[in-house]
């Protein structure tokens, strides 16, 4: 109503409609053009269309079921019927298939079945030590240095190659000799210690070099009790191989194979120790294959001091992982094997 009013009284002043019309055109001329659509203009013939070629008989129902509804009504069955007629049936997925676990063909149990377990009693005090016979077999640290992966060997001789950049090559030799010293020293000292049955008193100075190690490693020697084997050699009857097992105790109740090391960067998971569980699982089967022990072994323990005094971390192997690391030590030997 109001647009009417307002052209009826532009209409009664028709000066002013075509003043309004006029001004914005004749303050600036604008050239003349032409627009048109007309179909004359190209003279391409007119494509035949696509939808003609469609199998109208296939896709019958999905036109039936899409123009059907009043309004839209799609689910999830109806979105998967209509891709159903458009792609087919849905191929079922198939989850990645895990690489298997590699297990030696020649696989020797862990533990000992013609081995009768005796139970574990505290009647004698005096651990075993079993002198390393020095057999025409391969030694567990042997036949892990020779099976080192080629991503051990590279980050190892980096490793190797930055030392001999600070410290020159006399230098790191003269390093490593400090500490596989130190590392003698502090089995000597724990040696003592069992033997003993408590703590050696020593001079806690900056000379004593295992002093920092000791007091690293106090707290897990009170969880440990009923030493069987110290600084004990032991060989594998069957797959011929042999070793020197630091210590066989009880740990927190759990009869394991312990091994000490020493390391002046922490490495508080398992993962940290790179090979020491390889090494301690090779030790639980030569011993449980061993005849000079009447007991068998299904725990581990590695046990990682630090020069510095701070808390050592204790690395529990359960029966289960032990398994598992023996399975991969066995792979080691057969690749050691293969190459000799």
């Amino acid at each position: 109503l109001v647009r009417m009013q307002f052209l009826q009284i532009l209409s009664r002043k028709l000066g002013s409609l075509e003043m309004l019309f006029q001004i914005p055109f004749c303050q600036k001329q604008f050239p003349l053009m032409c627009l048109s659509t007309s179909a004359c203009v190209y003279s391409k013939k007119k494509k035949g269309n696509s939808y003609e070629q469609v199998d109208q008989e296939k896709y019958k129902n999905l036109v039936h079921s899409v123009t059907s509804y009043k309004t839209s009504a799609q689910t999830p069955e109806t979105i998967l019927e209509e891709d159903n007629l458009l792609y087919g049936p849905p191929a079922k997925h198939r989850p990645p298939i895990k690489a298997r676990t590699k297990t030696p063909k020649n696989w020797v149990p862990l533990l000992n079945p013609s081995k009768r377990i005796l139970p574990v009693s505290s009647d004698s005090n005096v651990p075993m030590k079993v002198e390393l016979q020095r057999m025409k077999m391969p030694s567990v640290t042997r036949i892990l240095q020779q099976t080192l992966s080629p991503q051990q060997v590279f980050y190892l001789e980096r490793w190797k190659q930055k030392m001999i950049e600070e410290l020159g090559k006399e230098g790191f030799e003269e390093y490593t000799k400090n500490l596989f010293l130190q590392g003698e020293l502090f089995h000597s000292a724990l040696e003592s210690i069992f033997l003993s049955g408590e703590m050696v008193a020593r001079d806690q100075g900056e000379d004593d070099v295992v002093a920092g190690y000791l007091s690293s490693v106090e707290h897990v020697l009170e969880d440990i009790s009923e030493v069987k084997a110290l600084e004990s050699g032991v060989h594998h009857e069957t797959l011929q191989y042999l070793g020197l097992v630091d210590c066989v105790a009880k740990y927190r109740g759990q009869l394991c194979v312990i091994d000490w090391k020493t390391s002046e960067k922490p490495k508080p998971f398992l993962q940290n120790t790179y090979d020491n569980p390889l090494q301690v699982a090779a030790y639980i089967g030569a011993i449980n294959h061993d005849a000079n022990y009447d007991f068998q072994v299904c725990c581990g323990l590695i046990v990682v001091a630090y020069k510095n005094g701070s808390p050592a971390h204790p690395h529990f192997m359960d029966p289960d992982l032990c398994s598992q690391y023996w399975n991969k030590w066995l792979l080691r030997l057969k690749e050691y094997m293969d190459k000799n």
